[in-house]
């Protein structure tokens, strides 16, 4: 089965970025896409079912999500480069609006829905970046710190081995809610040095969008 790939919050030199499966939805019944996205090994793999809608589904190791901001993010700059540029998404959480300036991509989402975060403001950007994964026990835990508070710029990772992923590079969906707890605009740099940008729409609001490059396609033998 092919297997596109894009990474989704690469920095502006088009480095980094947390890597997506993107799949022809016809290819793989639902019984069988939670399996496929085990093997694949991502944090998610999208199933594209109707690419001129944009109608999708995402899955993880563990199951089904309704939404969540990166493969959306990604599938949106995807399904723009392969000729369907689509305004909305069509997820089981509904629908989502996509926007586009310049060459970063963004969806909206509703920052009351998604997982729930263990959040941990650290003091410092070392402190983020030298915590370990197995020293936090919750199922979805955030670290960040400001890296530049007056320009909105924090430093973070996330753990979620409750979805079997010990360290998420890009977490579009936790992104937007930390947005809503500190109600500004932010720019995240996560993970080995991904970057998500946010912008805060009250009251229950925002919007998660960046840079999105082709990465390698893959070939998996069922």
């Amino acid at each position: 089965m092919h297997v596109e790939v894009v990474r989704v919050f690469t920095d502006p030199d088009g480095r980094f970025g947390n890597p997506l499966g993107i799949v022809d939805g016809s290819l793989v019944p639902e019984p069988d896409r939670r399996t496929v996205a085990a093997a694949l090994g991502y944090s998610e793999t999208v199933y594209v079912d109707d690419a001129a809608t944009g109608t999708l589904r995402i899955y993880s190791a563990t199951g089904e999500m309704p939404f969540a901001g990166h493969p959306t993010v990604g599938a949106a700059a995807y399904l723009h480069t392969h000729g369907h540029p689509v305004e909305t998404l069509h997820v089981p959480a509904g629908l989502i609006q996509v926007t586009r300036s310049g060459d970063l991509f963004a969806v909206r989402a509703d920052t009351t829905s998604g997982s729930t975060w263990d959040w941990h403001e650290l003091p410092t950007p070392e402190d983020v970046l030298s915590a370990t994964p197995f020293s936090y026990t919750a199922g979805h835990t955030y670290l960040w710190s400001w890296q530049d508070e007056p320009n909105g710029i924090i430093r973070a990772r996330a753990f979620a081995p409750a979805m079997n992923v010990e360290e998420d590079e890009a977490t579009g969906s936790a992104v937007t809610q930390l947005t809503a707890l500190l109600a500004r605009d932010l720019h995240i740099i996560q993970g080995t040095g991904s970057h998500l940008h946010t912008t805060w729409q009250p009251p229950t609001h925002a919007t998660v969008g960046g840079r999105v490059a082709p990465a390698a396609p893959r070939t998996l033998n069922l």
